[in-house]
């Protein structure tokens, strides 16, 4: 009787969300006057990932436009970018780009967040700039009667220059610790990072300063135990002048020293020059920058080298190919990296990486991202190799001729075109 009842409880539960499903809608689901609004609102695709944008709270402050969830539905395509700036803040590119009747009503706005902004700021002030660039194209519909604008400013005020006590100048510091106890294992972790940044049109100065700390210990049986400890501390300066909008120099010094490579202390200096196909003020859109460095390191070794060196010191050089692009079909970027020592043209590094999402057709989706590494300059290697333990806790760095990786996938949505509701009974996911 018990398992009966048990099986009986089950069918139940299993088909309540059928039932409820079936059940008919009432006006209250779908009031008379959504459908109105989607007969005369423009239909609006937002290109905008939810890392970005506060997808729920913008459906909730702009009701009048329909959300749908294909670019080939839409009547506006907002494609949204963004970059940092240089007070720690963000710059929120927002392309408006009109499709159908709207073919060539376009326009851009900008809007500009600050590092101390709390979240519910940053999405106001991005409501705010979105609604903006939406209602050039409401002028050709009933709902423009009941548009109204407001100026919120004081028309007395006059343009006066900005004083900033910094002079640009922004500071951070973070400090971050990981606890996981297990009966069988404890793990430890740290991290402390300090920067100081100064950000202009013709001038870019940072200072960056990172310590990393890991430890590990496992139980394998009573008289059976593995302990493991990796560091990792990085101090790295870089000074970058504009020259026009295309051309750009500098210069970089850096401090490193890690377990896991072998380097009880690496030093590096060196210029660098870079050119901009495009110009940069393009670069949340396409960039296709070319790079070249040259660097002369000293290295001192936490251990012997297969190269039988304990210190040593090197030129190498750089050079980097940057393209990247996003459109409202989707996004591509492809980088490719060689470098080589002077002393040793044969100690090398070529490295390509790739991306492609792209929208194939309605609903489908297309991703795609690799990298592969062809890796002829491990110089450091340490001549000892690395015992069985080092090997599977990851703890050195192994000798390799290349490094590959490769994600790929498809996504498809169908149904219904239109995303106005919000609903966040159970969370939003």
């Amino acid at each position: 009787m018990k398992r009966r009842a048990m099986g009986i409880l089950f069918a139940f539960f299993l088909m309540l969300p059928f039932v409820l499903i079936a059940l008919p809608v009432t006006e209250d689901d779908d009031p008379p006057q959504v459908d109105q609004l989607r007969t005369v609102a423009p239909n609006v695709f937002l290109d905008c990932s939810r890392r970005d944008c506060d997808l729920d709270y913008i459906r909730t402050e702009i009701t009048f436009v329909n959300y749908v969830r294909d670019r080939e539905n839409a009547d506006v395509h907002i494609l949204v970018t963004r970059q940092r700036t240089g007070s720690g803040g963000r710059e929120y590119t927002l392309a408006f780009i009109g499709r159908g009747k709207y073919k060539g009503r376009d326009s851009t706005l900008k809007y500009y967040s600050n590092s101390t902004d709390s979240e519910d700021q940053v999405r106001q002030g991005f409501v705010n700039i979105l609604k903006q660039g939406l209602i050039p194209y409401l002028y050709d519909t009933p709902l423009a009667e009941f548009i109204t604008v407001s100026y919120a400013g004081n028309t007395k005020a006059q343009s006066v220059p900005v004083h900033d006590k910094w002079n640009y100048w922004v500071f951070y510091t973070s400090f971050r610790g990981n606890l996981n106890f297990e009966e069988q294992s404890k793990r430890y972790s740290y991290s402390v990072s300090i920067s100081a940044n100064r950000t202009t049109e013709e001038t870019k100065f940072r200072l960056w300063a990172n310590g990393n700390f890991n430890e590990r210990r496992y139980e394998i049986s009573e008289e059976e135990k593995v302990e493991s400890r990796s560091i990792r501390k990085t101090i790295f300066t870089q000074l970058v002048r504009s020259i026009d909008d295309h051309w750009s120099y500098g210069a970089s010094v850096s401090l490193y020293s890690s377990t896991y490579d072998n380097a009880d202390l690496f030093t590096s200096i060196g210029p660098a020059v870079e050119y901009n196909i495009f110009p940069y003020e393009q670069a949340t859109r396409r960039e296709l920058r070319i790079q070249y460095r040259l660097n002369y390191s000293i290295r001192s070794y936490d251990e012997i080298t297969i190269y039988d060196k304990e210190r040593e010191s090197l030129f190498n050089q750089q050079l980097q190919i940057v393209w990247e692009m996003k459109e409202p079909w989707g996004s591509m970027g492809v980088q490719l990296r060689g470098s080589s020592f002077l002393h040793d043209w044969s100690k090398n590094n070529i490295q390509i990486e790739a991306g492609l999402s792209m929208r194939v057709f309605k609903g489908l989706s297309f991703n795609v991202e690799g990298e592969y590494s062809r890796v002829r300059d491990q110089l450091a290697l340490p001549k000892s190799g690395a015992s069985k333990d080092e090997i599977l806790l990851e703890l050195k760095q192994l000798a390799t001729s290349y490094d590959l990786r490769l994600e790929m996938g498809f996504s498809y949505r169908f149904g219904s075109i239109y995303s106005n509701v919000v609903n966040p009974r159970f969370g939003s996911r």
